[in-house]
């Protein structure tokens, strides 16, 4: 944990700029970050072999809880699910991390790297460098596969990370976060989750809350002045991007390599109402900060419908 950071206090007014307006969220941001936080390579307990009596996520946010088949699985079945169900779940939140980190460092070619907003970008990089190979590592030792997203989600996050820009891009990002967050707030005070999981799951939590805070905060700055089109058009693009990234989360591979019957569970799981409602339950805040942004269009609650996420 290093000292806290040290503003330049005139450093804004020589440009004739409110630091207080524009700039004081970076700031908080940088101080936070300085004060509280984690080195996973040393926080998490990667010796201690995997204990099979435990889950890899809260059971009530299995794809499964709730069916019929899961009703029929023995107890280390549904451990052996949600094991792979985490995994899966790590492996999407690699794959879109890396989406962020190049849209944001897109974003912040060229600017000005005495600007508290620059400097929390990269920071904000370095800290999604460091969750990856957090994720990478729980994956490996919840004995998972390398899961990821089909070919053509794949090829859609590349244009994806290539074209976005502005209030699309953090939009984007704060819906993958927050979706993420929600289930890790409740896996992390699990008791029945393993351990090493619970703190993989609290050192996102706490390092992702001042990344939503900066998505939430850039998404209103760069909407401010949008007119019609432009906002239906981001609209539009964010609530695409968002039903790839939450329906990507659990990899239709997860329920063989649990020891299931895959064309059953993916059956069940597609219909399983229980996993829908706690997903539109969980999501409200997010939705409604979207609608707060107008960012919550017809065109666009045709797709956060089909995810289940309203």
């Amino acid at each position: 944990m290093s000292s806290s950071t040290v503003r330049p206090e005139n450093q804004e007014q020589d440009r004739g700029r409110d630091p207080l307006a524009e700039q004081d969220v970076a700031w908080r941001l940088l101080d936070s970050a300085a004060k509280l936080s984690y080195d996973p390579t040393t926080e998490v307990d990667w010796e201690t072999p995997l204990d099979p009596d435990h889950h890899g996520a809260s059971p009530e946010w299995s794809t499964l809880y709730g069916t019929a088949y899961w009703n029929e699985l023995t107890d280390a079945q549904r451990k052996a699910l949600t094991r792979q169900e985490a995994a899966s779940v790590a492996s999407t939140g690699i794959w879109f991390e890396m989406i962020l980190q190049q849209m944001v460092l897109r974003d912040m070619y060229a600017k000005d790297p005495t600007d508290p907003r620059f400097q929390w970008a990269l920071t904000e990089i370095a800290d999604e460098c460091r969750h990856s190979i957090m994720f990478a590592r729980g994956a490996a030792k919840l004995g998972a596969p390398a899961y990821r997203p089909r070919r053509p989600v794949v090829e859609l996050g590349r244009a994806f990370k290539t074209l976005a820009f502005g209030e699309a891009a953090y939009a984007a990002i704060l819906v993958a976060e927050e979706v993420l967050d929600v289930m890790q707030r409740d896996w992390m005070r699990d008791e029945r989750v393993a351990p090493f999981v619970r703190t993989i799951n609290n050192i996102h939590v706490v390092e992702e809350s001042r990344h939503m805070k900066f998505a939430r905060d850039e998404t209103r700055k760069r909407l401010r002045g949008a007119g019609a089109v432009r906002r239906q058009l981001n609209a539009i693009v964010v609530a695409i991007a968002s039903y790839y990234i939450v329906t990507s989360m659990v990899n239709r591979d997860v329920y063989a390599n649990a020891g299931l019957d895959p064309a059953r569970a993916r059956a069940e799981a597609r219909v399983n109402e229980h996993h829908k409602s706690l997903m539109r339950s969980s999501c409200s805040g997010l939705m409604e900060f979207l609608a707060s942004a107008r960012l919550l269009t017809k065109p666009a609650l045709f797709f956060y419908k089909r995810a289940s996420l309203i």
